[in-house]
């Protein structure tokens, strides 16, 4: 029974109250579009007629194979649109005017409880040697607070909220896609683009987004503490060595473990004719950059290589993994890996900051995430550092990026206006 067959009856379950199933598998099963003939949507409760849809959706998303949290992303928004017009709209995604677009964006907004999730699951699962669909899987997921997890409190559908970002990645996303189809000769015009006032979705800001770093107090903390990890047990030299590459040469995890994308190796630290150190690494969207390696964070290799017992500097051909699995042989590739190790120096720490007395700065700290000593190092070097330099190592695409760490104008803008008067 289809869900047209179903909505025939007025008693029946809303089309919106039924979880949808989900459409494109991972990279590894799936196979290339561009060599299929035929195609025919499969796991879904609805209407033959979408084939189009889903042909020109799955060549759209296998076109981006090349990194897996771009084919992610975009696969993402392009099931969220599909589910919405095939189940609720019951239109193909071809048909969709401009006024749609706004009322598939108010659904994701405020998607109906049956399609969030309270975690992240696998879309599809292995048994019996086959690919079935995971009912558990949801197009929409809430996530408790870093707090609020540690404190026992779970997420709630409820209170589910579309961010700002994910707001404007569906737009780029849909805009970029109905292009592709104007490509293909499938379709004729964009409804996203003719979207006039998307400001009713997407703000405006008038003043930069504060970034979310750490205090040099509890930086301070934080390195004290894992400098104690590493001096009482050898293993953790590894974890030492990943907090400086973290905050010294604000390296994003996925720039320390292996990939589809890049295998990070000790080689991949490189001096040059002036005996100037660098660090070669292949970053977010496949781009390539080179990051300034300082005399500390020269330091901070050498003791772990000491550790390894490798000589004291690696060679361009040294092919040790850059972040070795402490048990076994082989690079570490799971960023989830790398975010337990600076969770748990976090931890230590802020127990640390509280047994001491720094209940505020313990408080603030509890809150923080990995992607915070990124920001960290960041903005302790655009104090002191060029701009421009700052940018090339953090590979930023614009020095729009990087001035968005610069906070000099807001000390100066709050200490002009400290003691004014109001009475």
């Amino acid at each position: 029974m289809t869900l047209r067959d179903i909505s025939l009856n007025t008693s029946a379950i809303k089309p919106e109250s039924v979880p949808p199933r989900p459409i494109f598998d991972n990279l590894d099963h799936l196979k290339n579009p561009f060599n299929l003939k035929v195609f025919s949507v499969p796991n879904q409760d609805i209407d033959v007629g979408y084939e189009i849809d889903y042909e020109y959706s799955w060549k759209f998303i296998y076109s981006y194979n090349g990194s897996s949290s771009t084919f992610n992303a975009y696969r993402r928004e392009l099931e969220r649109l599909l589910q919405w017009s095939w189940v609720i709209r019951r239109e193909s995604i071809l048909n969709l005017k401009r006024h749609d677009i706004e009322d598939f964006v108010r659904f994701c907004q405020k998607p109906s409880l049956a399609w969030i999730g309270t975690k992240n699951v696998a879309r599809f699962i292995n048994r019996n040697g086959q690919r079935e669909v995971n009912t558990h899987w949801r197009p929409f997921v809430v996530t408790a607070s870093k707090i609020d997890h540690k404190h026992g409190v779970g997420p709630n559908p409820k209170k589910y909220v579309l961010s700002q970002p994910g707001i404007r990645a569906m737009f780029s996303v849909l805009s970029s896609f109905f292009n592709f189809l104007i490509q293909e000769e499938v379709t004729e015009s964009n409804p996203v683009m003719l979207i006039r006032q998307k400001s009713k979705f997407i703000q405006k800001r008038n003043t930069k987004t504060p970034v979310r770093r750490i205090s040099n107090l509890q930086w301070e903390f934080v390195l004290e503490t894992t400098e104690k990890l590493a001096n009482e047990d050898e293993r953790h030299e590894r974890t030492l060595f990943i907090m400086n590459c973290l905050y010294g040469m604000y390296l994003r995890i996925s720039e320390l473990v292996t990939d589809e994308r890049s295998t990070p190796v000790m080689g991949d630290f490189r001096k040059d004719m002036d005996g100037n150190w660098w660090l070669h690494v292949v970053g977010k969207g496949n781009k390539s950059r080179i990051v300034t390696v300082s005399d500390d964070m020269l330091n901070a290799l050498k003791r772990f290589r000491r550790s390894l017992d490798l000589t004291a500097l690696p060679t361009s051909d040294d092919s040790t993994p850059l972040i070795p699995k402490n048990l076994g042989n082989g690079p570490v590739t799971s960023t989830r890996q790398i975010r337990t190790i600076v969770q748990n120096c976090f931890d230590l720490s802020f127990q640390r900051m509280r047994d001491e007395g720094f209940d505020n700065d313990a408080a603030e700290l509890e809150a923080a995430t990995v992607h915070w000593l990124r920001h960290t190092g960041i903005s302790e070097d655009v104090k002191v550092r060029p701009r421009e330099h700052v940018r090339d190592d953090a590979g930023h695409a614009s020095m729009h990026t990087t001035d968005r760490y610069i906070d000099s104008d807001l000390r100066e803008r709050h200490s002009s206006g400290k003691n004014k008067k109001i009475g």
